[in-house]
């Protein structure tokens, strides 16, 4: 995924990224399970497309927790198509909760 968006066609014509987050969902996907969903009647809205996805993810890790699941890095399942985006390499956005500025709204 980091390398197709990391192409310059790509990534010099994306300017905004919005994710859709009034119904979110914390296990199963990606496919819909509306059993695991839950609103959370938000959107996420970025500049920084690994920004948004690390927020995201970590929203979803929040939801887990309150519900007593393991996180998804326990089960090794975590998304580490956000760190390969963050790295050195690709450089697509960051993935460092101390950089990210969250504004709620």
């Amino acid at each position: 995924m980091a390398d197709v968006y990391a192409l310059p066609a790509i990534r010099q014509k994306v300017r905004l990224h919005i994710c859709d987050g009034l119904n979110a969902q914390y296990e199963g996907g990606p496919s819909y399970m509306p059993q695991w969903m839950w609103p959370f009647n938000g959107l996420l809205v970025a500049r920084d497309p690994v920004a948004l996805d690390y927020v995201g993810w970590n929203i979803i890790e929040k939801k887990r927790a309150e519900l007593g699941m393991k996180s998804l890095r326990e089960l090794r399942r975590e998304p580490r198509y956000i760190l390969t985006a963050a790295d050195a390499e690709h450089r697509l956005g960051i993935c460092d909760p101390k950089r990210i500025e969250r504004v709620e709204i």
